[in-house]
């Protein structure tokens, strides 16, 4: 008997998710009617299925230049206040459809001005949405703004992280191309913002290896790292039984610093081979404070319960497993001490615990 977690059950589990995209995660009926209200041509297909199909290909091309071409279509159709609101609310609810209880999702607001829109009324319009789908779902959700690591407003969008604490915005955060834009760049951005106490993660040891990482947390002061899939470079794992952690390995270890990795998404950008290949199954064994999450559900045809069971398929993981992956992830949220508690105490452990219960063998 085959008593591991299927899909259909894992949906049924509450979890977490801390590193999702905004104009990743897109439903194709929606960019289609975006594009039509807002006089976008440029789309490869304006038949949803299609479309759908065309989004997945790209992404699985092994050209990053056929990659980045996706998120022009989605930031493309993404410029105005309503079409900020629609996505966002449409993200919570199908966040909640997969059994999400909590998310943090990340845009980048210096995207979403070509129409004329001012940074604060990007933020003012994806926290409407959210807010929205949040009642209407009974899901909690956290944003992130995001600064593109090419660009110098870094210190505007930290600000904007700030200005917007009380109102639904948890954290900030970079991205965009790691090879020659390192973290210090911002260094600015991220004094202010330990400052004001306020959280922050940094895309780092995706693209780029151990100096991106380093310097993340090192010189940047980072809560948690983005991706961070490339710690696996300062562990020698030689001896199956017995790894040897290098200095850096050893203090993100020592210091639970979380990762947010996301099995599929390392996939396409080649910072794994495989999904049985991904250091996500050493760094588990070794108890670092691992997190599963999607990156861009659209361009990885995924959700958080397709990488659960990706990860059931490929290492044999049970509901213990995946419980350990969500507390991890509940732990390292940006939301308050009180509300972490009560999410893992109220509502991960119980439904966790029931799903294992009817997961259970019979007596004998």
């Amino acid at each position: 008997m085959d008593d591991r977690p299927t899909l259909d059950a894992i949906r049924r589990a509450p979890k977490v998710l801390l590193h999702d995209h905004l104009d990743g995660g897109l439903r194709t009926e929606t960019i289609v009617d975006l594009a039509r209200d807002e006089g976008y041509d440029a789309l490869p297909s304006t038949d949803p299925d299609n479309l759908r199909t065309w989004f997945e290909e790209a992404s699985n091309s092994g050209s990053l230049e056929r990659y980045l071409e996706t998120f022009s279509h989605t930031v493309g159709v993404m410029q105005s206040a309503e079409a900020l609101t629609r996505v966002a609310y449409e993200c919570a609810e199908d966040l909640a459809a997969d059994g999400v209880v909590y998310a943090e999702v990340r845009y980048a607001p210096e995207q979403h001005t070509r129409n004329g829109l001012t940074l604060p009324q990007v933020v003012e319009a994806v926290l409407e949405g959210f807010k929205a789908g949040e009642r209407a779902h009974g899901i909690r959700i956290g944003t992130l703004v995001t600064a593109m690591r090419h660009q110098a407003r870094s210190m505007e969008i930290a600000e904007l992280a700030v200005r917007y604490r009380d109102e639904g915005v948890v954290g900030f955060d970079i991205a965009g191309a790691e090879a020659g834009y390192p973290p210090t760049r911002h260094l600015d951005a991220f004094e202010y913002l330990q400052r004001e106490n306020a959280h922050f993660t940094i895309h780092a040891g995706e693209a780029f290896g151990l100096p991106s990482i380093w310097q993340a947390i090192q010189w940047c002061g980072a809560d948690r790292l983005g991706h961070g899939v490339r710690i696996i470079d300062d562990i020698d794992a030689t001896d199956g039984d017995a790894p040897v952690l290098g200095r850096l390995a050893a203090y993100v270890r020592d210091k639970r610093i979380p990762l947010e990795m996301c099995p599929t998404s390392n996939i396409q950008t080649g910072a794994a081979k495989s999904i049985a290949e991904h250091p996500i199954g050493l760094l588990r064994r070794l108890h670092f404070r691992v997190t599963v999450n999607t990156d861009n559900r659209l361009m990885s045809g995924t959700s958080v319960s397709r990488e659960f069971h990706k990860l059931v398929e490929a290492f044999g993981y049970g509901w213990d497993d995946l419980q350990w992956f969500t507390v991890n992830a509940m732990k390292s949220a940006f939301v308050g001490f009180g509300e972490r508690l009560e999410l893992i105490n109220g509502v991960i452990k119980p439904g966790f615990a029931q799903l294992k219960w009817r997961g259970a063998r019979p007596l004998a």
